[in-house]
């Protein structure tokens, strides 16, 4: 018996030195941006209301994972009568869907120092489509910044219609700070 306590209470001193940081997504310093084409001229906004968890150790990227969410009633394109329409159901329906959420399936390393890969799914509207793009981590005020880029087709998450003025590909900036 007293074996087997060790045994659990190393296993435990183990856990705990070898586990991973833990992060929380900020608004204060990230973006999480948006650009579209409308009528050939580029416009864009941004989505606060970051939440979730991040753990992550460049040194063990096969436990690290993201799991982060914005609210889609904070839209802000600079025009209210524009944020107001883009809420309503034929584009982000924020009364039935308040978040857009994104999950880490894997990550790995891009083979330049400080640039990774990640794999995930990204959820809006309540539909799930795969994504994967490169980005940066730098450690900064006890956490880090999360920078990376990735397109979508909005047409894929029933976001808007069908557009001769509007395009259908979407480009995600986000800068992510996260902090313990």
């Amino acid at each position: 018996m007293k074996h087997a306590l060790f045994a659990v209470t190393a296993l435990l001193i183990s856990a705990v030195g070898f586990s991973q940081a833990s992060y929380t997504p900020t608004d204060a310093g990230s973006k999480v941006h948006f650009t579209i084409k409308n009528f050939a001229i580029k416009t864009g906004g941004d989505f606060k209301g970051l939440t979730g968890a991040i753990k992550f150790d460049p040194a063990k990227l096969t436990t690290s994972n993201f799991a982060v969410s914005v609210v889609t009633s904070t839209i802000d394109t600079d025009s209210e009568m524009r944020d107001d329409h883009l809420k309503e159901d034929d584009y982000f329906d924020v009364v039935k869907y308040p978040l857009i959420n994104f999950k880490s399936i894997r990550i790995t390393t891009s083979g330049v120092k400080g640039r990774f890969y990640m794999f995930g799914n990204l959820t809006i509207k309540g539909i799930t489509k795969p994504v994967e793009f490169g980005f940066s981590a730098t450690p900064s005020n006890g956490g880090y910044l999360f920078d990376g880029t990735f397109d979508i087709n909005r047409l894929d998450f029933k976001v808007g219609e069908e557009s001769i003025s509007l395009q259908d590909k979407v480009t995600i900036a986000l800068k992510v700070f996260a902090k313990k």
